[in-house]
């Protein structure tokens, strides 16, 4: 090894952190909103189904999803969880929407907004 070539590799390993991190970092908190966004979707569903039964509410579809979103992600996601009778393809439906705010560098910092919604067809009586 030459003398000149002597902490080329602390150099070298500098450089390519210097661009590999800020990488790994960033796919990592695109995979973690996506994750969050996700389980809203999923909680938001399952509430509308969950309120569309004969004689179910909003107000029970709203709260399957706020108890799914409890188990699943912090309490914080599950405070702008609305639900409302809507139509569906033209049948009368239940409806739940999600609205929240997720941080948009690691678990601090500035938010993004997301929102979300599920949809059901009501049962109605025969």
């Amino acid at each position: 090894m030459a003398v000149r070539e002597r902490g080329a590799a602390v150099v070298e390993f500098v450089l390519v952190m210097v661009l590999l991190v800020p990488l790994v970092l960033g796919i990592a908190q695109v995979a973690l909103v996506l994750h969050i966004r996700n389980t809203l979707a999923s909680a938001a569903s399952e509430g509308a189904r969950a309120a569309s039964p004969v004689g179910a509410t909003p107000a029970d579809g709203a709260e399957r999803t706020r108890t799914m979103i409890r188990a699943a992600l912090d309490d914080q996601y599950a405070d702008g969880v609305r639900a409302s009778w809507t139509t569906v393809g033209g049948m009368p439906g239940a409806q739940v929407e999600v609205r929240t705010r997720v941080p948009a560098l690691g678990l601090f910092g500035p938010s993004v907004p997301i929102s979300v919604r599920g949809h059901a067809i009501r049962e109605v009586e025969p």
